[in-house]
């Protein structure tokens, strides 16, 4: 397929382009969305089919036998991460945002807090906040536009109160993929202060050109306390089927995480199973290989163009199709800075405030759009902050 074909998505109950007038003051017929994280590209085809083929079997029942779902998840973790996954441990939800939940409710309790390396994706501070949990922020060092982590200012935060911290790997918004030794240094915190560790995964598979991402899985002596979550629907589009994984190593851990699964009555559409299943494969691996090619391409199209900008800095992405600009370069205010990407640009783009302690002076923009738009995009901003040429 061709990732420079147009896709227009306005008026299809499309929260992304639909919405958008709504929040941002952006009208769609003239704008450009760049906040929700989804891409503008069609599902691949190996997809299109296993959904063509429900359509033409035209009954829509109860799913049963999940053994070759659970297989195909098998063999992508093992062949794109050199991860194996015992089937046992694979529990399927609405989507991450609901594991998310899911794990705060079975691994905590109403007053206890939750730690995030912030900024980090703003749903998890929602969902925490929504269920009388506190978050505790604990602020990534912005190191030479390169985020890092500083676990001895983190450890003097801890008030022996917090139950479990939620790592983003990789990282969004700022796209890093973590390091070996970053990752036993988080699993090496969660130890030290008694924390169930969930390692948000979703983003795994798209990675720029010479990365790797390593499973927290493989960090050892983490798996008694580890839930693992992981989905296709970033890697592939389908964010609609919200078909999430949490893949809980240990069994012990799995027991309070089914409990909750079972008292709520969660169980996947069939829909979400069969994309996943059918995502997951050799046609889906060769899809994600030229959809990262694409991406890395756009990325250096959108940087290059922002970074020409006085005072504009794009943090280097190695994984993500979602840029992480800096404005503060420009002295700027914030509301200025947006009222020029908005109203000038007309572009829609995420706000750093939402992202948590550490965001105030960046917006987060998805490039994983057709290059005309990301060039027409890039014309736009440059525009917008002609003057500080």
């Amino acid at each position: 397929m061709s990732f420079d074909a147009p896709v227009n998505r306005r008026n299809t109950h499309c929260v992304k382009w639909d919405a958008m007038e709504a929040v941002y003051g952006v009208n769609p017929d003239d704008g450009i969305a760049m906040w929700v994280a989804d891409m503008e590209f069609r599902a691949p085809d190996v997809i299109q089919n296993a959904i063509a083929a429900m359509h033409d079997h035209g009954v829509y029942g109860y799913y049963g036998n999940p053994t070759p779902y659970t297989d195909a998840i098998r063999w992508w973790m093992k062949t794109r991460h050199g991860w194996d996954v015992d089937t046992d441990s694979i529990f399927t939800t609405h989507g991450l945002v609901n594991g998310t939940g899911l794990c705060v409710d079975a691994y905590s309790a109403p007053g206890d807090a939750v730690v995030l390396f912030t900024p980090v994706y703003h749903a998890f501070a929602r969902i925490i906040t929504a269920a009388g949990r506190e978050v505790r922020s604990c602020e990534l060092v912005n190191t030479n536009g390169r985020y890092e982590m500083d676990f001895d200012v983190y450890d003097a935060q801890m008030t022996g109160n917090e139950r479990m911290v939620i790592l983003c790997s990789p990282h969004n918004p700022g796209g890093r993929v973590w390091s070996h030794a970053e990752l036993q240094a988080v699993a090496a915190f969660a130890k030290r202060h008694d924390l169930i560790l969930v390692s948000d995964e979703i983003h795994h598979d798209l990675l720029m050109p010479g990365q790797t991402h390593i499973p927290m899985a493989h960090i050892d002596g983490i798996n008694d306390r580890l839930v693992m979550m992981t989905a296709a629907t970033k890697t592939f589009n389908i964010a609609g089927s919200h078909t999430g994984n949490v893949i809980i190593p240990d069994p012990a851990l799995r027991k309070p995480f089914a409990a909750r699964m079972n008292a709520l009555g969660i169980s996947p559409n069939s829909f979400g199973l069969h994309m996943t299943t059918a995502a997951y494969s050799v046609e889906g691996a060769a899809w994600v290989d030229d959809l990262c090619a694409y991406l890395d391409d756009n990325r250096r199209i959108f940087d290059e163009g922002v970074n020409a900008i006085p005072g504009v800095h794009s943090m280097p992405l190695e994984a993500t199709y979602l840029a992480w600009v800096d404005f503060a370069g420009t002295g700027m205010a914030p509301e200025e800075v947006i009222r020029r990407v908005q109203q000038d640009a007309q572009i829609a783009p995420n706000h750093g405030t939402t992202f948590g302690q550490g965001g105030d002076s960046f917006l987060r923009f998805n490039f994983g759009a057709p290059r005309a738009q990301i060039e027409d995009a890039v014309g736009r901003l440059q525009n917008a902050f002609a003057d500080l040429q």
